[in-house]
């Protein structure tokens, strides 16, 4: 891959976990804390659905955070774009799509059967 493919796909991966990171910080103090127990059952129960809500969505902002470094690790080791399966060239396209993938689409549905 060039090398000014490869700093577009590095920029394009700083400035997504940019953006997760952000949302992280906004949305940090949108959610109730566990000890805040205010209003009838109804409102505790949606209290209660909502720190869950928020701890889901921060376990996968937490995943796709350490694919983003690993994908960033792969640009400085010279293997970015390269299948961790099959180690042919994953396709830009898919890269564009998913620029922190490690594989490629056909091993990635292998992956899931």
């Amino acid at each position: 891959m060039l090398r000014g493919q490869l700093e577009r796909y590095r920029r394009l991966l700083v400035e997504k976990r940019e953006e997760i990171m952000a949302a992280r910080n906004a949305h940090a103090s949108l959610a109730p804390s566990t000890g805040d127990v205010v209003g009838d059952l109804a409102d505790q129960a949606a209290a209660q659905t909502e720190v869950k809500l928020a701890i889901r969505l921060r376990e996968g902002d937490d995943h796709l955070l350490r694919a983003i470094a690993e994908a960033l690790a792969r640009i400085d080791k010279g293997r970015y774009g390269i299948c961790e399966l099959c180690q042919r060239a994953i396709p830009q396209a898919r890269l564009n799509l998913v620029p922190w993938t490690r594989f490629c689409r056909d091993c990635k549905e292998d992956l899931r059967a």
